[in-house]
This record gives structure tokens, C-alpha cells and sequence, in this order.
């Protein structure tokens, strides 16, 4: 499925900038080139968060384990242009089942392994589903429990496939059982699938989710094309080379992990190795075992490790040498810190799902204090048969009137054009024009100035968009002040984003109690919890009850009073 104008599509690829060359073509060409090599590492404690032992597969035993998902997909109806949820941990398994999607045109919705029913029956309902892949128990949850009854409020969802043990086999496929049962017939058909697929570099290949300032998540479909061009850019940005080493900590469900990971590892031919959930002890001794050459991680952690230099022993620096960080301000000390001691260069990365990508290499800016403050203005475009930069653009616009500020020390809204930028939300026409400016510029919601100190480069002030950012996730206020709205004790609700150390920011709900009601942190989220069912990452941390919610003379509440009195 194609939803790029042909007009955009046709630019980009007369320009140079996009090319017909899919992720299944990457992949079968990285797998002939080295067949032997190691290729997808999972995690040390794959048993625990998953139910069985971690995994190594080399380039050619990942080829084997994508056709075997594949037929089982074919044998099971789903065809091009299908979507299929998916609801993994970050484990092998994630990256074939990516692949095998691919394969087929099948579009892969990745949703975190956080959500529950609120947010997972909304997303079946926009995208018609057809299917769901997940695994019988992530941690400790029953996620086969879950994709049951998400298919009984969806219809549409004709098939669950469960990794791992599955207990309730009438109702899901068990995958491991499937993919050792193909048959010859099911090769067959695969190939006659393959070919009847026909897949374009610019069909979709992820619906991806973001939260904003609208209470239903927004799905963000990207092509094969535009997923490579930002993936160019961040392995430039990171210094990424042939064979590299990756150890992804993030969920691989949006940009943070498909962009800056699992692309960049297609384009260099070198090692995914996984991480989940986040153990900092883990995190450290896989960078030592697995000889990590990229790695991402947030600036908090960065500057823990720094203070703590001990727990750093034993890491190979001279494999290591790039680290991107960003989902907050980075630290001149912390940045300076690590390129003095270490010969380390920290990546300030600032982007979105949509594809807004501000980032300071040490390519670009040598320097580490102004690397942690400041992004690059102008990009330089790339030399004859580089791809990386070419097409992408900012500019800082003043967003009342319109008009580009081309003046230092004036604070407006960054927007950004190119080929690695979205081309709209998913069956969301209204808030795709909202999002885009009559000159076909994305609206970030992000609020930057131009240095008075050195013009070329961009300083960021905050965000225009209403939204939290707690640990990289965003979460949209609107729903969950929705949601409160309608918990008996509440009079009047709003939700900002509460300082943290650690994750940046955590929820906090400033609260109006009705007459002669009781209300604590503890029955807000029970409520939203066992009756609304949404993510535990999206619950309330901090509870401020007032007798009432500062508003202008529209009655709009002044946010930035509340988050001043947290300060």
C-alpha cells in the first residue's frame, strides 16, 4: 500500500534521494555477502522476561527463520497490505518477524509490551487489524489472555500467534509447533505469495504510534524509504561502520529503536544484539561481552555511569566510540567527560516518530560543550553516491504568524521537509492538515531559537505540543484527563509532566475533589487500571489536590502555572 504522493515520490527519486530498494532486498543481500556471520544476539535474560533460552542466529539462520515465518503467515491468509499487531519483547524473533512482514507487504503495527486493552483495541480498530503476534507470557503478564480478548472487542483479528508455551491453543496459533510443521506445499505457496506481493520501496512497512495532544493515539505509517533515509542520517550522525556492533535498549516499536538500530544494522551488515527490559548491571556487561560499537541510552544514565566510572571497567572503547543519547538536555559536563576520557563521542539526538531529526555528530560539531547544547542550522549535502543528508531541511517559524524567523535570539516553532519525514497520520486527514503548513513544512510542536552566540546553530526551548516525555515515552494528557473525568470523586482534573531526575518526566495530576469525596493516589490508579486498562507507564505518580485549576479569560487551564509550582 502506497500512501506517498506520486508527485512526492516522483521528486525524491529524480533528486536521488529515495531509490527502489526495499528492506528484503538489504536483507538477502547482507545474508549472501556473509552467510556465516553472527547476526541477532538476544538478551542474557531472554528465560526470564520470555520463557526460553537466549538465541544466537547467524545471517543464513535468520534467512531460514524469516521464510519459515513467512509461510506461516501465507499458510494462515495473511497477504500484502494486511496489518498485523505486533507485541513482542526485545528478542530475536522481533527482528525476523520484521523481515518476514516484509517479505510479504504484510504491515507491521508495532505496539510497546506495556499497552493493555485501552490502548490495543483502539489501534485494532484503526488499522483492521487482521491479526496479532505476541508471546503467551512477557514477565509476568498473560499477553495470550490479552490478544483474546482484544480479538473479541475486534472482529477483524482472525488469528493470534503466540510464542512460547501456549496453554489455550484453541483460541491461538502456537508458533514454534507451526513453524516446524511447514511442508513443502507452504514453500510453494510462499514463493507464489513473494511474487504476487511485488513490494515497493515506497509501500508501508510499520504503522508506528505516537501520543500527543489528542487523546487517541495517532498512527504514523513509514515506507521502506523513509525509513532508510532517516536511517542514513542517524548512522552518519552515529559513526556507524561495516560490521558494527549494536546493543538496542530501547523498545523496537518506534523510532528510538527501529530508526537508530535495526535499519542501521540492515545497512551495515554487522550485529543486533538486544535489551530488555532495562538493567543497567546487563546493559553494561553486554557492551563488554558482545564487543558494542552503538549503543544508545538517556543522558541520566550516561551521567550515572560517568559519576560511578568503576562500573565502566572492562568496556573496549576502542570499539565503542559512538554513543547517541537525547529525550533530554544533554550535559556539557557529561558530553565533555566522555570524549576526554574515553575518546567517546556523545550523539545529541532530538527526532520523532514522524521523522523531525536534529542531531549533533561530532562530525559536525568537534566541540562537546556545543555539541550538548546546540543542533546543526544548515546541513551539508552529501557527495556523489551518498544518500544520508541530501533533502532534509529546517527552519524556526513564529507559529501565529507564520512567518520564518531568520533572526538570533527569537524563539519559535521548528519545522522540517525531507525524505525522512512522514507523510501524513493514518486515516487521520484533519490532524495530518493540522500538522503540515501550506508549504508542506511538519510541524514539530517543538519550540527552538537560533544562537545569538554562533548563528549556525539551533538552541531548543521546550515544547509547544501539551505532552509528558516520561523515559522516551510519550503520553498524551488529554487521555488520561479524559479518562479522570469520569472517576466519580473528580470535579476538575489537569495532567503535566512532573520533574524526575531519572526519567525526565512522570505524571502528575492536579486534582479538584467533589464535595464530601475522598481521593489518593492509590484508588486513581486502581480506577484507571482495572477499569479503564491502560498502560501502567501512563498512570499518575504525583497527586496535587486544589480547589481549583488556574484558567485564562477562554477558560483554557494555564499548564505552566501548574508545572511552575513544581519546581
Amino acid at each position: 500500500m502506497i500512501v506517498i504522493p506520486k508527485e512526492k515520490i516522483a521528486s525524491y527519486k529524480s533528486k536521488g534521494w529515495w531509490k527502489e530498494i526495499t528492506l528484503n532486498d538489504l536483507f538477502q543481500k547482507q545474508t549472501a555477502s556473509h552467510p556465516h556471520k553472527l547476526a541477532l544476539v538476544d538478551a542474557p535474560n531472554t528465560l526470564d522476561i520470555y520463557g526460553r533460552a537466549p538465541t544466537r542466529l547467524t545471517w543464513q539462520q535468520s534467512e531460514d527463520r524469516v521464510v519459515r515465518y513467512a509461510a506461516m503467515l501465507v499458510r494462515h491468509g495473511l497477504k500484502k497490505d494486511d496489518v498485523l499487531i505486533m507485541q513482542l519483547p526485545n528478542i530475536v524473533d522481533l527482528s525476523i518477524v520484521y523481515l518476514a512482514c516484509a517479505r510479504l507487504g504484510i504491515i507491521v503495527s508495532p505496539v510497546p509490551t506495556l499497552y493493555r486493552d485501552n490502548e490495543l483495541a483502539g489501534i485494532a480498530k484503526q488499522v483492521d487489524a487482521k491479526a496479532i503476534i505476541t508471546a503467551a507470557c512477557i514477565g509476568k503478564y498473560d499477553h495470550s489472555a490479552l490478544a483474546i480478548r482484544l480479538q473479541q472487542v475486534s472482529p477483524l483479528i482472525k488469528k493470534i500467534f503466540c510464542l512460547g508455551e501456549v496453554i489455550n491453543s484453541a483460541k491461538v496459533i502456537a508458533v514454534e509447533q507451526e513453524l516446524m510443521s511447514l511442508t513443502d506445499d507452504d514453500s510453494a505457496a510462499l514463493l507464489k505469495a513473494v511474487d504476487a506481493a511485488n513490494v515497493s520501496a515506497d509501500d508501508i512497512f510499520t504503522i508506528c504510534w505516537t501520543s500527543g495532544t489528542e487523546s487517541a493515539p495517532k498512527g504514523v505509517p513509514r515506507s521502506y524509504n523513509e525509513w532508510l533515509s532517516i536511517a542514513r542520517l542517524i548512522s552518519e550522525a552515529n559513526e556507524v561502520k561495516s560490521g558494527a556492533h549494536f546493543l538496542n535498549p530501547f523498545p523496537m516499536v518506534n523510532m528510538a529503536g527501529i530508526g537508530t538500530c535495526f535499519f542501521p544494522w540492515i545497512l551495515s551488515g554487522g550485529v543486533l544484539v538486544q535489551h530488555h527490559p532495562f538493567d543497567l548491571s546487563l546493559f553494561i556487561q553486554q557492551i563488554r561481552d558482545e564487543d558494542i560499537t552503538n549503543t544508545s541510552a538517556p543522558p541520566t544514565l550516561l551521567n550515572l555511569l560517568l559519576q560511578n566510572q568503576q562500573m565502566l571497567k572492562g568496556v573496549n572503547f576502542e570499539r565503542l566510540k559512538t554513543i547517541g543519547s537525547g529525550s533530554a538536555p544533554l550535559s556539557e559536563w557529561m558530553v565533555t567527560g566522555y570524549q576526554e576520557q574515553y575518546g567517546v563521542h556523545i550523539t545529541n539526538l532530538f527526532g520523532s516518530n514522524e521523522g523531525s531529526a536534529l542531531m549533533s555528530s561530532f562530525s559536525v560539531i568537534p566541540d562537546p560543550v556545543l555539541r550538548a547544547k546546540y543542533f546543526p542550522r544548515f546541513f551539508k549535502q552529501s557527495q556523489e553516491g551518498s544518500l544520508t543528508t541530501d533533502g532534509f531541511k529546517v527552519r524556526i517559524v513564529n507559529p501565529e504568524t507564520e512567518e520564518e524567523i531568520l533572526e538570533a535570539g527569537k524563539i519559535g516553532e521548528l519545522r522540517v521537509k525531507g525524505p525522512a519525514v512522514f507523510s501524513g497520520y493514518w486515516r487521520a486527514p484533519e490532524s495530518t492538515s493540522r500538522c503540515f503548513d501550506a508549504d508542506g513544512w511538519f510541524k514539530t510542536g517543538d519550540l527552538f531559537q537560533i544562537s545569538g552566540d554562533h548563528k549556525e546553530f539551533l538552541e531548543y526551548f521546550g515544547r509547544l505540543k501539551d505532552i509528558v516525555i516520561r523515559g522516551g515515552m510519550n503520553i498524551s494528557p488529554v487521555e488520561i484527563e479524559t479518562l479522570l473525568m469520569a472517576y466519580p470523586p473528580i470535579a476538575d482534573v489537569a495532567i503535566v509532566g512532573a520533574p524526575d531526575d531519572i526519567l525526565g518526566e512522570r505524571v502528575c495530576a492536579f486534582v479538584v475533589v467533589k464535595t464530601d469525596q475522598q481521593l489518593d493516589l492509590q484508588s486513581i490508579n486502581t480506577y484507571l487500571r482495572d477499569e479503564k486498562g491502560i498502560a501502567v507507564f501512563k498512570q499518575v505518580e504525583r497527586l496535587e489536590i486544589v480547589e481549583s485549576l488556574p484558567r485564562n479569560a477562554i477558560g483554557k487551564v494555564l499548564k505552566t502555572t501548574l508545572r511552575n509550582e513544581l519546581i
